[in-house]
């Protein structure tokens, strides 16, 4: 705690207890601080924060109040609750010695009951045939590349023309992460959807490289907000993360007007493009601009981060500087899980799988609408991919969501901490396909009941919080 960055604002309009109380609420929220942390005593908060001891007796009261604290007698202020930080788009994974216990709604995890078990074992064993390996291929297994090529055309409808634009990854982090240190130099300038996914973030950061965060609407990035300037634009046009919305067409073809005028690079993050259910699927932007879009895919959110591999689709120059990279660092994806999809895709069941999802899945999102409008919760994201949002007024609606389902045995996942820059939108992203499917309907009930006390224990209007998406 004498280390965890806290600040009030005179300025601001909030009275002080409220501002103390929203920064604490905050930090219990991304993971700064964890069920069982010791609060300082109001006198030492006081002191430190220059306010007075009854401003910091007003905060705690209302935590109190909330279930974030309690007191120990003779032993002091603890923090009853607090859910711990997602770490990629699999959504929040809990800290806490009993996490495993807690029913899983955070975002982006695979529906692992949809899985063929005696296809998944088929596939080990017949790549396990294959005997070891002498030497790596820099690129990735020849059989996977030509394998993925195909499922693009099939699933995705992108035809790649040269197959060596194609390279195996360990994942779309992995690939941004290569992609920053390959192409990037440090001190150059990205653009990046705002909230978003914060991996992406960290890979360009830890390369040296800026992060621009760009505001969101319901179409998807701002283009015209996007600087002149950047050198890249990271986006996850499919099914936005975390918000759920579609670019639609026209926002496709004006965010690749920009790159032409601006010479910026396209990601696009394509993390679970295959989840769709109620249309066809819109032209990929890498379809439209190959030679200015980084096409990225992954398989933990169709069958299981078990396999640890993804593709990278781009032109040849940045699959080039791409693979001069791994040979200069000597690391590059490992070729395991690479043989294993291509042998679930050898025998159909790869194409089997994505059919019985598409089965399998659409029916939990309608048993997720259903349970939260039942309990008058307001949804939002595109009918794709396996969650949707439940929009909040304030972050501290969004804490106490959080932290009442946690202590139910519900794990959810908040809007607040996926900003860059400063939170606008505030809310649940909440996913359906983790939890098994006879615990489904008790997961959902118990979060629509702990997302409709905290949404309505405030007077703030929840659409103000999301007027640029609505």
């Amino acid at each position: 705690m004498d280390e965890l960055p806290l600040a009030v604002d005179r300025s601001d309009r909030r009275p002080l207890s409220v501002q103390i109380a929203d920064e604490l609420r905050n930090a219990a929220t991304d993971g700064r601080l964890r069920g069982g942390d010791r609060m300082p005593s109001s006198r030492a908060l006081a002191a430190r924060l220059g306010v007075s001891r009854t401003v910091v007796t007003a905060a705690y009261d209302q935590l109190h109040a909330e279930g974030w604290i309690s007191g120990r007698h003779g032993s002091g202020t603890y923090l009853t609750a607090a859910p711990a930080p997602a770490s990629n788009h699999a959504g929040a994974q809990a800290d806490s010695d009993s996490a495993g216990e807690l029913l899983d709604l955070a975002p982006g995890a695979p529906c692992a009951e949809a899985m063929d078990s005696a296809a998944w074992r088929r596939a080990w064993r017949a790549a396990g045939d294959r005997g070891p390996a002498v030497r790596k291929d820099r690129a990735g297994d020849p059989g996977y590349r030509a394998m993925v090529a195909e499922h693009l055309l099939r699933h995705r409808g992108l035809r790649v023309d040269q197959p060596a634009r194609i390279i195996a990854t360990a994942g779309t982090s992995s690939a941004v992460a290569e992609f920053a240190r390959a192409v990037l130099r440090p001190g150059d300038a990205v653009a990046i959807e705002d909230p978003g996914y914060l991996r992406a973030v960290g890979a360009f950061r830890s390369a040296g490289v800026e992060v621009v965060p760009v505001p969101m609407d319901r179409d998807g990035i701002l283009v015209e907000s996007i600087p002149a300037h950047v050198r890249a634009v990271y986006c996850t046009p499919a099914h936005q993360f975390p918000l759920g919305v579609r670019m639609p067409a026209g926002r496709r073809i004006q965010l690749v007007d920009l790159a032409r005028r601006t010479g910026a690079v396209i990601i696009e993050d394509d993390y679970d493009g295959e989840l769709r259910y109620d249309s066809a699927p819109l032209p990929l932007l890498a379809g439209l601009a190959p030679d200015l879009v980084v096409h990225l895919g992954t398989t933990s959110k169709i069958l299981s981060p078990t396999l640890g591999v993804g593709w990278l689709v781009a032109a040849p120059w940045i699959v080039a500087a791409v693979l001069e990279h791994r040979e200069s660092t000597g690391a590059w994806p490992a070729p395991a899980g690479q043989l294993v999809l291509a042998e679930l895709a050898r025998h159909g069941d790869l194409a089997r799988h994505l059919r019985r999802l598409r089965r399998e899945v659409p029916p939990r999102r309608t048993l997720t609408v259903t349970e939260l409008r039942r309990h008058g919760l307001d949804i939002r994201g595109d009918d794709a991919g396996s969650h949707l949002v439940v929009p909040l007024p304030d972050a501290a609606a969004e804490g106490r969501a959080i932290a009442l389902a946690r202590r139910r045995g519900v794990l959810l996942d908040g809007l607040a901490r996926h900003h860059a820059g400063p939170r606008q939108a505030f809310g649940i992203a909440l996913g359906y396909t983790a939890v098994p499917r006879d615990q489904l309907p008790r997961a959902l009930r118990i979060a629509a009941e702990c997302l409709a006390a905290a949404a309505h224990g405030t007077h703030t209007d929840v659409r103000a919080t999301f007027q640029g998406w609505q």
